[in-house]
């Protein structure tokens, strides 16, 4: 990188619009990357191997609302403790300095990190760069909302005394608590693992946001492995990070223990393990079974897609004639496509590990067609192995098949206006119901709609996508004595599907979740019964939920998500029908507490 230059925030501003088209070393010199020092990991991490300590090539983009706080356009970080009702002062920002000072007007660096404002830094600082890596070209390529009103995600760093950390919906926040262990205090804030294990419940809960009314475990379980996934990804863009880890492993990624440790303080400090999940593990679905909780059931997927890490990178090094680090930099970029990209495809209700297994490879199929080194194979034997995939879902995934299509309509609408408004999008999904298995009583709602513009590895442009997402919400019946208090009572089933468009109209995929009524062709018999399948599921796992007295009403407390227990699944009533939905508090652990055991009866809110 060439001599730094430290420009005006004016002329920042005239540069800003640029940062787009030009590379991640030029940002640099032009001042358009902001450096600050954070852990790799966490402070007990840096501890016991220091050249595992601070990443101190570490930059966010710049951008004209950074603020005090910190604050920027996406993040606002509230450092209010909900134990004492203290506001801590905020991180004072020096736009000409490029830095951050604490209240004593000293820089917030490594140097300085038993200030809370560091604290505050930290956790901001990593956010920042997390959603740039969700919203590039090689990631989703597209904008993410958030899954609440507002774009601004609240990041609160202390608050509160526990061993935990939240995402939270209703509060639009990230809540991280600290607590004391062996004559140290642990601050959650401080664990970049823990910070991007969050704000991947956050992400995902922007993409489908539907995903929090769906009851099943595996639902609950996606959303934790979208967590670690995040943290595994993520410390693996960091240069320093994967140059060490190639000279400790030898190139053998499979020896890299800090990469495959999630939240090794916290874990450490919580139960005396040195990590509170791994991803390299030998978990398959058919080891998890009954009221196993979604972050065990969430390690089978991880450890799957870690097994696609490593098979990448030993292609790398074996077929490609890459040296370690140069296997280590290509597997993260390719495995950060293979594994973000395929979030634009799944259904908007009820995500299965299945799905994702699914998309992942049919997002392989429509950005590598030929595939000369067989990657589809590596990925799907990966998906079989951990029993996400069957042996009969394998052979009919390598049977031949076209890799755009169009759909037989019965209406045909031009993809131009579909893609402008949701008004247009719904009336194309109205005049198409029978082909898109949209039952004519029901009242369809597009969940959501947008482009995106993704990139293969050469920085070349996929074609331009249009996403649409639709829902629709069938009553369901709760008629049977082991629904308890609930008997009697309306609930919904949630259905609905994602297609996804090239410019041209074709149709690049078509992941849906059908309902239980429709027409009587024999096509739509099949969509039928796999809705009635679904309502079978979810009354078994209701029935299920209620007698472990796993369902209850949210409750609230002065004292922030940890001053009250909250249970796995919440109800409240909606025009006199009951809506059962995941806790919203998505958090780092907890599935082995009192709710997964038997806990408290919930009574339910009116």
């Amino acid at each position: 990188m060439g001599k730094r230059r430290f420009t005006t925030k004016k002329t920042r501003m005239g540069l800003y619009a640029a940062a787009q088209y030009l590379n991640k070393e030029a940002e640099e010199e032009l001042g358009l990357q902001i450096p600050f020092h954070v852990y790799l990991q966490d402070p007990l991490v840096a501890e016991n191997d220091p050249k595992y300590g601070f990443d101190e090539e570490f930059c966010v983009p710049w951008e004209p609302g950074i603020a005090d706080g910190p604050t920027s356009s996406r993040f606002a970080v509230v450092d209010y403790n909900g134990d004492t009702g203290h506001i801590a002062p905020m991180a004072k920002w020096i736009e000409d300095k490029e830095c951050f000072l604490d209240p004593t007007d000293a820089v917030l660096d490594k140097d300085n990190t038993e200030s809370l404002q560091y604290h505050q830094v930290h956790a901001w600082a990593i956010l920042q760069r997390a959603l740039t890596f969700f919203e590039g070209g090689n990631g989703l390529g597209r904008r993410i909302p958030f899954g609440f009103e507002g774009n601004r995600l609240i990041v609160v760093p202390h608050a509160g005394y526990g061993k935990n950390a939240y995402y939270d919906r209703k509060s639009k926040s990230l809540q991280f608590y600290y607590f004391d262990s062996d004559d140290s205090r642990v601050y959650t804030c401080l664990s970049t693992d823990i910070v991007h294990h969050e704000f991947g419940h956050a992400v995902l809960d922007g993409v489908r946001p539907f995903l929090n009314e769906s009851i099943q475990v595996e639902t609950g379980a996606f959303h934790e492995f979208i967590g670690d996934l995040t943290a595994i990804l993520l410390i693996l863009q960091n240069k320093p990070f994967r140059h060490r880890l190639a000279e400790t492993t030898g190139g053998d990624m499979a020896e890299a223990e800090h990469l495959a440790n999630i939240a090794e303080q916290f874990g450490h400090a919580t139960s005396g393990n040195p990590y509170l999940r791994t991803a390299r593990n030998k978990q398959k679905m058919s080891y998890l079974s009954g009221s196993v909780g979604p972050h065990a059931m969430s390690e089978v997927l991880t450890g799957a897609m870690f097994d696609i890490l490593l098979a990448f990178s030993k292609h790398f090094i074996e077929n490609r004639g890459r040296t370690a680090r140069q296997a280590f930099w290509d597997s993260i970029q390719r495995m950060r496509r293979s594994a973000i990209q395929p979030l634009d495809l799944l259904p908007p209700v009820d995500v299965t590990f299945k799905d994702y297994a699914l998309a992942v490879l049919r997002l392989e199929e429509l950005a590598n067609p030929t595939d000369p080194y067989g990657y589809f194979d590596l990925m799907l034997e990966a998906f079989v192995n951990r029993e996400i995939l069957s042996v009969a879902d394998a052979a009919e995934l390598q049977e031949p098949r076209y890799l755009y299509d169009r759909l037989n309509l019965d209406i045909y609408h031009d993809i131009d206006n579909i893609s402008r408004s949701r008004a247009a999008a719904y009336h194309f999904l109205d005049d198409n119901r029978d082909k898109l298995f949209i039952p004519a009583n029901q009242d369809v709602i597009v969940a959501d709609l947008y482009d995106s513009n993704k990139m293969t590895r050469q920085a070349r442009r996929l074609p331009r996508q249009i996403i649409l997402e639709y829902i629709w919400r069938e009553s369901v019946l709760l008629d049977d004595e082991e629904f308890g208090q609930y008997n009697g009572e309306w609930t919904t089933l949630l259905c609905g599907g994602t297609l996804v468009f090239d410019e041209r109209g074709n149709v690049l995929s078509w992941f849906r979740k059908p309902g239980t009524q429709g027409g009587n062709s024999k096509i739509w018999k099949n969509e039928i019964a796999e809705g009635v399948l679904r309502r079978e599921k979810l009354l078994a796992e209701l029935a299920k939920r209620i007698k472990a007295n796993q369902v209850g009403a949210e409750l609230g407390s002065s004292k922030g998500l940890l001053g009250t227990h909250v249970p796995p699944v919440i109800v409240h009533r909606e025009n006199e029908v009951l809506r059962f939905k995941l806790s919203p508090h998505l958090h780092l652990s907890g599935e082995d507490h009192e709710f997964y055991k038997g806990g408290p009866k919930w009574e339910i809110s009116s």
